[in-house]
C-alpha cells in the first residue's frame, strides 16, 4: 500500500514493527491507543467480552506487566490471588481506593502518625466529601474495638507500619482480626518495608498500598504508586473504572523505571536493612542524641511486634538530638555526604527535617502529640559503605 501513498502521507504512517523475536527486557508502550483489526473487536474489547487494550488510560502492556510483577512479589509463597493497578503516585492509589470502596457518612478509622499527605487527603480532601476521619492509637487494640462500637459505620481501617516517620509498628495481625469480626476493610502502607520485608496479606490485610517512587524502584527517577487487593473482582471492577474516570493512572515509562529498579530490590533492602542497623546503633551509643527510633533495636518499644511480622527491619529511622530543633538544623547543615532531600527509599542516604516539610501543613498539636517534634530528624539509609555513613553522621554531631 505504501508505494501508491502520497509522499506527506507516507510520513504520517505509522512504520510496521518489524520485531521477529521476544525482547529480553519489557518494552516501553508509548502509546496513547491501540489499533484493532477491525470494529468488531473494538466493540468486543470496550463492552469487556474480550480482553485487550484500547486507550493506555484504561490500560497499558507495560504498567499492567509492572502491576502483575508487584502483585506476585505481595502474595510470594501465600497461595493466593489479588489484583494489583498502577496509580500516578503513592497518593492517587490511596486516593483512588477510597472513592471506590468508601461512600458519603462511613468514616476512616487511622492512626494519627501517618505520612503528612495522607493526614491532609484524609482531612482536607475526602472530609468534605462527607467521608470523616477518626484518629486514635491503633497499637491499643481494646481502644481500637471500643472506638469501632462508639463510631458505628467505619468502612475502613487503614495504617502504615512502621509509621513515617516515628516508625511505630501497629500489630497488623491484631487490627485485622478485629476488622473481619465487624466486617470492615483493612488497608496497609507498605512503602517502608516493600514485599520482600513484610507481607501484609499472610496477616489478613485486605489492601496493600506502595509509593513505587520510594524502595521497590530505588533510583529516585519516577513517580508512580500501586494498590494491590485480594479481592480481585472489587479491583477489576470497581477500582480499576474509578483509576479510568479519574485519570490517576501510571504512565509506560514511569512504570517502567519501577520494573528496572525492582530487578534489585532483594539486595538492595538487604543493604539497606543492615546499614540503618548499624546506623542505628551508632546514634543510640552518642551522647548528643536523645532518642533513636529503629525498630530492630531491642530498645524499640514495637521491637516485638516488628519481629513477628517483618523479615528484617527496613532502612528508615528517626532520631532526635538532645539540643532540640536548633541543634537539629545546625546538624543538618553541616552534612557533607548524606543528601538533604524530601523523600526515601533511593540508594544513597537521604536526611529529611518533616515538621519543615513532610508534616509542615499538620497542625502542631497533632503533630506533637505523635511523637513528630520540631527536633525529629528522618533518615533513609542508602547503601553506601556503612563506614562513610556513619562518618559524615558523626563530623555533624561533633559540632552541634
Amino acid at each position: 500500500m505504501d508505494d501508491i501513498l502520497n509522499f506527506d502521507s507516507l510520513c504520517v504512517k505509522e512504520v510496521k514493527d518489524p520485531r521477529t523475536t521476544a525482547p529480553h527486557v519489557l518494552p516501553i508502550y508509548a502509546t496513547s491507543s491501540f489499533v484493532f483489526d477491525s470494529i468488531d473487536q473494538g466493540i468486543k474489547i470496550f463492552s469487556g467480552q474480550e480482553e485487550g487494550h484500547g486507550y493506555s488510560r484504561y490500560g497499558n502492556p507495560t504498567v499492567d506487566a509492572v502491576a502483575e510483577k508487584i502483585a506476585m512479589m505481595e502474595t510470594y509463597g501465600l497461595n493466593m490471588d489479588a489484583e494489583a493497578l498502577m496509580f500516578s503516585s503513592g497518593m492517587s492509589a490511596i486516593s483512588t481506593l477510597m472513592l471506590a470502596s468508601m461512600r458519603e457518612g462511613q468514616k476512616i478509622l487511622t492512626q494519627g502518625n501517618l505520612y503528612g499527605g495522607t493526614t491532609e487527603l484524609f482531612t482536607k480532601v475526602l472530609q468534605p466529601l462527607g467521608i470523616y476521619t477518626v484518629m486514635t492509637d491503633l497499637q491499643n487494640l481494646e481502644l481500637v474495638e471500643q472506638l469501632i462500637d462508639e463510631e458505628g459505620d467505619i468502612g475502613m481501617i487503614y495504617f502504615e507500619t512502621p509509621a513515617n516517620p516515628t516508625l511505630a509498628c501497629v500489630d497488623i495481625e491484631g487490627i485485622c482480626r478485629i476488622a473481619a469480626h465487624y466486617g470492615i476493610k483493612t488497608a496497609i502502607d507498605n512503602t517502608f518495608c516493600t514485599p520482600y520485608l513484610q507481607q501484609p496479606f499472610a496477616f489478613g490485610v485486605d489492601f496493600i498500598i506502595h509509593s513505587t517512587t520510594k524502595y521497590l524502584n530505588g533510583h529516585g527517577n519516577s513517580i508512580a504508586g500501586a494498590l494491590v487487593g485480594r479481592d480481585v473482582e472489587f479491583m477489576q471492577e470497581k477500582v480499576w473504572k474509578v483509576m479510568k474516570l479519574a485519570g490517576t493512572n501510571c504512565n509506560a515509562w514511569d512504570a517502567w523505571l519501577v520494573n528496572n529498579g525492582m530487578k534489585t530490590l532483594a539486595l538492595r533492602m538487604d543493604r539497606h536493612s543492615s546499614n540503618a542497623m548499624a546506623v542505628a546503633n551508632f546514634l543510640e551509643a552518642h551522647d548528643k542524641v536523645g532518642k533513636v527510633n529503629y525498630a530492630g533495636l531491642p530498645s524499640h518499644p514495637d521491637h516485638t511486634v516488628a519481629k513477628k511480622q517483618m523479615r528484617q527491619f527496613g532502612g528508615m529511622l528517626s532520631f532526635e538530638l538532645k539540643g532540640g530543633l536548633q541543634d537539629g538544623i545546625n546538624f543538618m547543615n553541616q552534612i557533607k555526604m548524606c543528601t538533604l532531600a524530601p523523600t526515601l527509599g533511593d540508594v544513597d542516604t537521604l536526611i529529611l527535617h518533616p515538621a519543615s516539610s513532610s508534616h509542615i501543613n499538620i497542625p502542631e498539636k497533632m503533630r506533637l502529640r505523635n511523637g513528630i517534634t520540631d527536633g525529629l530528624i528522618r533518615m533513609s539509609i542508602g547503601i553506601e559503605n556503612v563506614q562513610d555513613i556513619i562518618q559524615d553522621l558523626n563530623q555533624a554531631l561533633e559540632i552541634v
